[in-house]
């Protein structure tokens, strides 16, 4: 696997849209920060880390309106790749949907939301959108 960023990002979309319940994706450090970003952002009811392969797993509980059924993510992207990285500064930070969604932006602090990078004041490598 060359980008197992768009593996985690393809893998949550599909799980959207198919309509399940729980998704489990192999973990790494960056997956379960963003899986902690997007838990945080209200995008997921609760994860849980889970030991037993050699790197584990993580298992993420999607969340659903509960009166139509659509999943709480409209669309994940991601926008920098191995092919073409996208980096940013502060001044030029990416707003989704106008604020109402999430950019994740990989900075010196860490993965990070695009709004706290403008509080800390960092620029980055933006991982993806979601709305």
């Amino acid at each position: 696997m060359t980008d197992p960023i768009s593996d985690y990002l393809t893998r949550v979309r599909n799980a959207a849209l198919a309509g399940h319940k729980i998704v489990e994706i192999p973990a790494s450090k960056m997956k379960l920060e963003l899986t902690r970003i997007l838990h945080e952002k209200g995008y997921f009811i609760s994860y849980k880390f889970v030991e037993g392969t050699p790197f584990g797993i993580i298992k993420i509980a999607l969340k659903y309106h509960p009166d139509t059924k659509k999943s709480a993510i409209k669309k994940i992207v991601r926008v920098s790749r191995p092919g073409l990285r996208k980096y940013v500064g502060v001044d030029d930070m990416p707003r989704v949907l106008n604020g109402l969604g999430v950019a994740v932006i990989s900075t010196s602090k860490g993965l990070i939301t695009d709004k706290e990078a403008k509080e800390y004041n960092v620029g980055g490598e933006v991982v993806c959108y979601v709305y």
